[in-house]
């Protein structure tokens, strides 16, 4: 990268933490301050920084405008697709990626099992809401006020004997997998499936979507599938990684 780049690059971590003036910038660079007023000029005249009526500079409101425009045009599966095979390739079992749209959560995303049971899963189609791993990571990542609105709003059906049965049961595993940040369903929608499953971040922190890998007693018992919980958590920051273009630490 070239130094100018460089540096005019560096002027926008620097006023992210506030308002700083010529010389505080040419300071922090280690440059005169002509270079410093003339990388400040470039990055005014593209709308990146705002010079304001105190003198100093502060971060423009095309920076955020590109911001979000690149947000809203990130694609969670496109991201993600690569690592879920991946993953499905160590593992053997069938993983899915979800989101949470409209008030409800569905499967965008789908790598198929290697072994001859398959799921009933489908792209596209929503998940059993009050049971399924993904779909609590996604509401568990919700505000409590906004999280017992949808509590109190959904049914619960007995799919099986493990099934959550009422509102205030799901609140309070919502709460421990916020707490926990990864979540399972162990025989809730079907006695012979269990899942674990770990969230995929954005930028900000917020839960996007969320993944997990499925297998039924058949070919794994609930106790071998919980081991693969490490591996599905650094999949999960792997891609929230890629996705937010932040390198937090890893989680295990």
């Amino acid at each position: 990268m070239s130094q100018t780049v460089d540096r005019a690059l560096s002027i926008l971590p620097l006023l992210a933490q506030g308002p700083a003036d010529l010389g505080q910038v040419a300071e922090r660079l280690g440059v005169h301050k002509s270079t410093a007023l003339r990388l400040l000029r470039t990055l005014h005249e593209h709308g990146l920084v705002y010079r304001q009526q105190d003198q100093r500079y502060r971060l423009g409101a095309r920076l955020f405008a590109l911001a979000q425009e690149a947000v809203e045009n990130l694609d969670v599966r496109e991201i993600a697709h690569s690592h879920l095979v991946a993953l499905n390739d160590r593992c053997g079992h069938t993983v899915h990626l979800a989101v949470y749209e409209e008030q409800e959560v569905l499967y965008i995303d789908k790598v198929e099992s290697r072994y001859p049971v398959r799921m009933y899963s489908r792209i596209g189609k929503p998940v059993a809401i009050t049971v399924a791993a993904v779909a609590k990571l996604l509401l568990a990542d919700l505000t409590e006020p906004e999280r017992r609105v949808i509590a109190e709003k959904l049914d619960y059906p007995m799919y099986t004997s493990r099934s959550t049965p009422n509102a205030a049961a799901f609140l309070k595993e919502l709460a421990v997998v916020r707490e926990q940040g990864w979540a399972t369903d162990l025989g809730g929608h079907e006695e012979s499936i269990n899942c674990v499953g770990a969230p995929i971040r954005g930028a900000d922190g917020r839960v996007v979507a969320a993944m997990s890998v499925s297998a039924p007693n058949v070919v794994v018992t609930a106790e071998e599938l919980l081991t693969l919980l490490p591996l599905v958590r650094r999949t999960a920051e792997t891609i929230s990684r890629e996705y937010s273009g932040i390198n937090r630490p890893k989680k295990v």
